[in-house]
């Protein structure tokens, strides 16, 4: 809870925060990335290349003070937030101590955007917003890291790369065993981990990836999409050193597997939507439900550019032959000669929905966002979608866009 001394400063400020969400952003990175090099490890190259993660963290604090104060997401959707986030962090392996110095440069940031409007009383009050938040992250992580039996302190483990294998058009998958002989880490369909790409240059980066096959105790498999930069923003860095320098025989060095967007225990029909690389988490899911459920009634809806480009597909068809009830839709955007392809893009309404389907999507924002508005047309709720955003997509611009994007990633 916020403190009635705080509540109605921050409810006084709150806009103007927002307002100048982006420069507050754009100077705690600059500012403190570049006084703590070291800290680019930790954040896509990429991502910092394009402004893409900036608006990340200020916004998600400016999210929780809107909800603080009656304005964001209701509370159980941003617990969701505060979970996703958490499951996150560990696979990053982000320590306790680096709050600190996180909040000491966005106060900073704060302070130097937005000048002598920054009273005493106003510092404070935002001060204590992020350390709310903080708590709750740290105590969540702290748990997270004790159930899966990881030090936070140093929470990789390697793994050789048994095989790797082309899947579609500049798509890879990679079979891991890890080195020290013990089983795979168990995991739930759905979930990633990090991979830890020590590059030629010395520097490290870090990716999180899906993992794209049911837990079987023994490897790990992660299928990896090249990125390549277009309209001025670079290649993928970790996408093309795993392409071009990683081969069987090589080592990486992987997190605990993490992540929420897992299968709920439902018998519910089941509908996978997804686009591109989307794709993984969705044949995981697909892959233990023919395991564990073999006569759940599930509908695969798969968008891509082109067939040349879709990944798993013929793993994804011999997974549903195991179902007694499986149908699957595919777009492409170039035309093909796939038998049922249709040319274009997803239209929800070719989808066969039963009023109690539960759907899993993952994909671009700009195609979640549309499949999702076309659900809603169809009746389905909220609370019957489940998606995953890779990227800070769900954190940009003003306090009230963000919590209103925030809300529907739960």
């Amino acid at each position: 809870m916020l403190s009635a001394t705080s509540a109605p400063v921050i409810e006084a400020t709150l806009p103007v925060v927002g307002k100048h969400l982006d420069q507050i952003s754009g100077t705690f990175y600059e500012t403190m990335l570049g006084e703590n090099p070291e800290l680019l490890d930790l954040f896509s190259r990429s991502a910092q290349a394009t402004g893409e993660q900036r608006s990340a963290l200020a916004g998600a604090v400016a999210a929780f003070a809107a909800h603080l104060v009656g304005a964001g997401p209701k509370s159980v959707v941003f617990d969701h937030i505060v979970e996703r986030i958490a499951q996150r962090h560990c696979a990053l392996g982000i320590r306790p101590e680096q709050y600190t110095m996180v909040g000491r440069y966005l106060m900073g940031a704060v302070g130097a955007t937005l000048g002598d409007a920054v009273t005493p009383a106003v510092a404070a009050a935002w001060d204590e917003v992020y350390w709310l938040f903080a708590a709750r992250l740290i105590g969540r992580e702290a748990r997270l890291y004790a159930e899966a039996g990881v030090d936070g302190t140093d929470p990789w483990r390697d793994y050789l790369v048994a095989k790797k294998i082309a899947e579609a058009h500049d798509t890879m998958s990679f079979i891991l065993t890890p080195v020290d002989g013990l089983p795979a880490p168990a995991f739930l369909p759905g979930q990633y981990v990090t991979v830890a790409a020590d590059l030629s240059d010395g520097s490290r980066q870090l990716r999180q990836y899906s993992l794209s096959q049911a837990a079987t105790g023994g490897t790990l498999r992660i299928t990896v999409r090249r990125v390549r930069g277009s309209d001025g923003a670079p290649d993928g860095v970790v996408s093309t050193f795993l392409h071009d320098q990683v081969d069987a025989g090589d080592r990486l060095r992987l997190s605990h597997p993490y992540g929420d967007l897992t299968l709920r225990d439902s018998a519910a029909p089941l509908v996978l939507v997804s686009a591109g690389v989307g794709i993984t988490p969705m044949a995981a899911i697909l892959d233990h439900v023919a395991r564990t459920q073999p006569t759940r009634q599930v509908t695969i809806v798969h968008a891509d550019r082109s067939a040349e480009r879709h990944p798993l597909r013929l793993e994804m068809a011999g997974h549903g032959s195991r179902l007694t009830s499986c149908t699957t839709f595919v777009w492409y955007e170039q035309a093909s000669d796939v038998p049922d392809a249709y040319h274009g893009f997803v239209d929800t309404d070719v989808i066969p929905l039963h009023p109690g389907s539960e759907v899993y999507l993952c994909g671009p924002v700009p195609f979640m966002q549309s499949v999702r508005a076309g659900l809603h047309r169809r009746g389905i709720s909220d609370g019957q979608i489940r998606y995953e955003v890779f990227g800070s997509e769900q954190w940009r611009a003003t306090p009230k866009r963000a919590t209103a994007q925030l809300a529907t990633t739960a």
